[in-house]
Formats: structure tokens, C-alpha cells, sequence
């Protein structure tokens, strides 16, 4: 059911609707290296195909798992040999080719004795080497969606030639779309579970809903530990989190945790949430996320996903402050942008006779015999205000506790 030209790619409108960038490309046969990523099934190796025969090139494929360099070279020593062939080589998996791989393309590229399409699930600006993707068009594939997938599992169905047609298996548009639906997005995946499942009928039958959950039960997330699935959920569930979602926090741990992520991750990146994006609005959400973090040590899977529900619920729920944040950021900029300031000599330490012969401590107010701990004395030469309070949550009385206090230094202050 691959499709044989440009027009018969099933989805993916926003690169191939009539006049986009890369149907002029193919049509007037002007375009160097592309570069396809995007999530399996979702057409990369088909539209390099299809462009290949609509350009009426010389199609060779490797993949970068059992290639190697060898295999490389000659590859491109005969395309230099045929230049009149027009040679596309399509490479699957170009992320797994290392930077010497990648170097070795480059003076063919440049020359134009190939034409390189590279097809990735990973994020081209992390494994494709700079100067190979300066010298490539760049097109972001999209996971298709059910109805698109449902309308290619219908025409593999009725197609007698290059699909099921022969079988004569009917089914109803809802019972494909429940179909489509958990194949997240990949067509192949689609394609292959619907030939099993036709393959187990009786010919001339109707494809039920009895099939479809027996494939249900057999469904697995799509989830890449350590690779491009997992920095996109993460990142979902931390920006859900500090957006005070809590569903959409929840169903990003389900998906996480169904995708085999490191619990200890997730615990870690609670406790970093306690403090970037709570903070002082909610003192107890630090140490909440902390013993979550201790719990999923001492307890494990699957349990432990008991607890990350609960502390991702709470630090969803909590009243947000980034103050420690930009307080911190703040003093930073003002190290790196300013003179350092001197420690006063009233707060220098007094330890040993060189120290108190140099008037170190001398002058020094005890906080404690003041009213409300407030002396007036300044702490640094140059005072700066770095911490704003948020009055939100628990950091509100912070806010007007510090007004108070300084309504209090300037009357200490004052002769």
C-alpha cells in the first residue's frame, strides 16, 4: 500500500497541499538534500519513494543501523561513476550514523553527485552534524491522524492488488477509527495489525469490535527513554505543573510511567518544581516533594506511583511563586555585571587578634535586642533589592512582613 506518487502520501497537508515548498521542489526537480523527521509510520520513507520515481532517480537505500562505511563508500563511488542516473540515496535511521559517517557525505553532497534524503524520529539538531544540515532542506512530519489512518486501512482493505481486497473483509468507518485511534499516529503499525487481524478471519467476514479490543490489549506507548518522547512529556508535565493543570499533569505521569520512565526522574523533577515554581507561595510543597522523592527509593514500583500522583497533584494544585528564582538570577546578574561588593566591616568575622586589631565586627548590631529582630544596620555596602514577594499563598504575609520591617529599619535608622 506504499503510495507510488507525491499526491497518493496519505496526510501531512502542511507540507504537501498545492503550492507548498516541497511539491514545487519535486515538480520542477530542483532540490538538493532533505531531511524527514518525524515520529514512525508516518510516511518518510514513502515520500522519499515516491520523489524518486517522480524524479525518475536512481533510489538507493541503506540503513544507518547496518551500514558502515564501506558499504558508504562504495555507495557513493558509484554514484560518481553514473552521473547521468541522478542518484537519490536515501538513508533510514540518519541519526544513527556517528560524525565521520556524516563527514563522509559531505563532498558528494556538496558536489551534487547525490542526492541525500536522511529519514530520523530523532531531533536532527542534536545528531546531525552542522554542516550536513546547513545543506539540507529540513520538513517536520506530523503523526497522522485516526481519520487519515482509517481512510488507508479502508482502500488496504477493498485494493485487491497491493492490499486486502482478496480476503473480502468489510468493516465499519467506526471500527477502523477505534483501530486507527490506538496506533498513535503510525500508519505502518495500522497497516500491519489490521493484515493480522484480517488474516485470522474467515474470508468474506466482518471485522468486529471483539477483534479490535484483542489488539487493544496488546497496544504499547510509544515512548523513547532518553531520546526526543521523552524530553517533549517531561517537558508537558513540568510546564502543566507550574500552569496549575492538574489533569493534564496527571495524564503526562500516566504516560510516563506507562512508558517505562525512571520513577527517580520524575521524583527529581518534582522537588525541582517545589522550588522554581512554588517556592515561598507554598513553604510545604519542598518538603512534600522531598519525602515523595525518599518514598519512591524505599518503596518501588508500582506502588510508588502512588506517590508521584500525589506529589505531582499537590504541586499542581499549589499556589505558584518563582521569587527564589528571580532573586537568585538577579544576584547573579548583578556578580557578573557589577563590582563585587566588599564584606562590611561590622559583619567580618572577629576570630583572632589580626581580625580585631583590623576593627573587624566593630559596630556590629545583635539583631535579637531590637524590636522585631530589626537593628537598621545594613548589610551590604551598596544596598540592592533582588527578592520581590509574590502575595500569593503563604509568600502574601512574607510580602507584608517585609513592608513592615522596613517601615521599621528607617525609623532604627534615623539619628
Amino acid at each position: 500500500m506504499r503510495p507510488r506518487r507525491l499526491a497518493e502520501v496519505a496526510g501531512q497537508e502542511h507540507l504537501l497541499k498545492p503550492g507548498s515548498l516541497l511539491p514545487r521542489l519535486v515538480a520542477q526537480n530542483r532540490f538538493g538534500s532533505l531531511i524527514f523527521y518525524g515520529p514512525p509510520g508516518c510516511g518518510k520513507t514513502s515520500l522519499a519513494e515516491a520523489i524518486a520515481r517522480e524524479t525518475s532517480s536512481r533510489f538507493v537505500r541503506i540503513n544507518a543501523v547496518m551500514s558502515n562505511v564501506a558499504e558508504l563508500r562504495e555507495v557513493l563511488a558509484s554514484a560518481r561513476r553514473r552521473p547521468e542516473a541522478a542518484t537519490i540515496l536515501f538513508i533510514d535511521e540518519l541519526h544513527r550514523f556517528n560524525k565521520s559517517q556524516q563527514d563522509l557525505l559531505l563532498p558528494d553532497v556538496e558536489e551534487g553527485t547525490v542526492r541525500l534524503i536522511g529519514a530520523t524520529t530523532h531531533n536532527p539538531g542534536f545528531y546531525v552534524i552542522p554542516t550536513l544540515l546547513s545543506r539540507s532542506h529540513l520538513f517536520r512530519l506530523e503523526p497522522l491522524s485516526p481519520e487519515v489512518i482509517a481512510d488507508v486501512l479502508a482502500r488496504a482493505l477493498a485494493e485487491p492488488e497491493r492490499g486486502l481486497g482478496s480476503q473480502g473483509v468489510t468493516a465499519g468507518r467506526e471500527t477502523l477509527v477505534d483501530m486507527a485511534v490506538l496506533c498513535d499516529g503510525d500508519l505502518r503499525r495500522a497497516l500491519n495489525a489490521l493484515e493480522v487481524i484480517v488474516l485470522g478471519l474467515p474470508a468474506g467476514s466482518a471485522l468486529s469490535a471483539s477483534e479490535i479490543e484483542v489488539f487493544a490489549r496488546e497496544r504499547h506507548i510509544r515512548y523513547d527513554a532518553d531520546e526526543d518522547e521523552h524530553y517533549d512529556t517531561i517537558s508537558a508535565f513540568i510546564k502543566s505543573c507550574r500552569g496549575s493543570d492538574p489533569d493534564a499533569a496527571m495524564y503526562w505521569l500516566a504516560k510516563m510511567l506507562a512508558g517505562d520512565e525512571d520513577p527517580r526522574f520524575i521524583a527529581r523533577r518534582l522537588v525541582i518544581l517545589a522550588s522554581e515554581d512554588v517556592g515561598l507561595a507554598d513553604p510545604a510543597a519542598l518538603p512534600l516533594a522531598v519525602a515523595a522523592h525518599h518514598a519512591v527509593e524505599f518503596v518501588g514500583l508500582p506502588e510508588a506511583e502512588l506517590t508521584l500522583a500525589h506529589a505531582t497533584l499537590y504541586i499542581a494544585t499549589a499556589p505558584k511563586s518563582n521569587s527564589a528564582t528571580i532573586a537568585l538570577g538577579e544576584a547573579r546578574r548583578l556578580l557578573k555585571e557589577e563590582p563585587v561588593q566588599s564584606v562590611p566591616a561590622h559583619l567580618r568575622d572577629k576570630g583572632g587578634q589580626a581580625s580585631k586589631r583590623l576593627g573587624h565586627g566593630k559596630g556590629y548590631a545583635y539583631s535579637h535586642e531590637f524590636p522585631e529582630g530589626i537593628s537598621g544596620q545594613e548589610y551590604l555596602e551598596k544596598p540592592v533589592r533582588l527578592y520581590e514577594p509574590k502575595k500569593v499563598g503563604a509568600e502574601a504575609a512574607i510580602a507584608e512582613r517585609l513592608a513592615r520591617w522596613r517601615t521599621l529599619k528607617a525609623r532604627a535608622a534615623k539619628p
